[in-house]
């Protein structure tokens, strides 16, 4: 009897320890991969470095029955727990990824719109100096170089320093001291933000996208493209001032200015009527820099919401 009892009892401890050993593997394996992918996707979610701290713990649950399940619970809700936030994390990713395709599809089209209306400028003044009704720059006949006298006898456009104001100008723009401090970059910068802050926007518009042009690959070119698109701004020029403030977030999502030009791209085109693309722009600049946002750039991005009509 004793002998038969001792064997019954090696067939219910078997029964219990072989499901351990044959699930134990598989769920440390599940749960290694899990972990893996989403540090991944808290990387890509966060590509800062901001610190996440995942709480996953196992849910309470009601007293075990047997203890030789506990290892087995504890797993299983272990791998739970991780495929719920993994889940959490990848709709996050998806949903700044889609509103991130939005944004430049968007602007894609609309720079293109702009460079539509700017582009053929050139073109139209060069043709202006022609004869009337364009025969000669039609045809490739030796009498089309006759054109250009009378280009030349055309009379040339009047010149701000030619007048009494103009001159006084310049010579204010002339008394704005240029630094000297050893940094090319940051001279060429500092000089345009003083032209801008003493309000000489067109000075600094072309003293800013000089040194972007020059400089844009260092530090220096995400403060600069920020400044050049607040000069146009505050000269009352929306459309080239959201185009330089998309193109610094585009170009610089990691410089100094990034949130800056999203913040002021949305005024950018607020002020441009499409109130629908500055929503989005809001939106945007609240997924990638919400934790980081000044109190400045937090207050201007809430009245800009209420100004848009922004709904949520």
């Amino acid at each position: 009897m004793r002998r038969a009892l001792s064997t019954l009892s090696a067939f219910a401890l078997l029964a219990v320890t072989s499901p351990l050993g044959a699930q134990t593997v598989p769920i440390e394996t599940r749960v290694d991969r899990i972990e893996k992918e989403l540090k991944a996707v808290q990387r890509k979610v966060f590509p800062g470095g901001a610190p996440v701290q995942p709480d996953v713990t196992a849910p309470v649950t009601a007293p075990e029955t047997t203890p030789s399940s506990t290892p087995v619970a504890d797993l299983i809700a272990r791998v739970d727990a991780l495929e719920t936030q993994v889940a959490g994390l990848t709709g996050q990713v998806e949903q700044s990824t889609f509103r991130l395709k939005q944004l430049e599809d968007g602007f894609a089209k609309y720079k293109a719109d702009m460079d539509a209306r700017l582009g053929p400028a050139p073109a139209a003044l060069s043709a202006s100096a022609a004869p009337v009704g364009g025969v000669a720059a039609s045809s490739p006949s030796p009498s089309a170089p006759a054109a250009k006298p009378v280009a030349a006898s055309a009379k040339p456009p009047k010149s701000a320093p030619t007048t009494p104001a103009g001159e006084a100008r310049k010579v204010a723009v002339a008394a704005i001291e240029r630094p000297d401090t050893g940094s090319a970059a940051d001279d060429a910068y500092n000089y345009g933000y003083r032209l801008w802050e003493a309000r000489f926007l067109p000075e600094a518009q072309v003293q800013l996208k000089a040194t972007v042009e020059q400089y844009g690959a260092t530090t220096v070119g995400s403060r600069a493209q920020n400044l050049l698109g607040r000069a146009y701004l505050d000269d009352g020029k929306p459309a080239l001032a959201s185009v330089a403030f998309y193109e610094n977030y585009q170009k610089r999502p990691r410089g100094d200015r990034a949130a800056d030009s999203l913040a002021y791209l949305g005024e950018a085109l607020i002020q441009l009527k499409k109130p629908a693309d500055a929503c989005k722009v809001y939106d945007q600049l609240e997924v990638e820099y919400g934790t980081g946002l000044s109190t400045k750039l937090r207050d201007m991005m809430q009245k800009g919401k209420v100004r848009a009509k922004c709904g949520g």
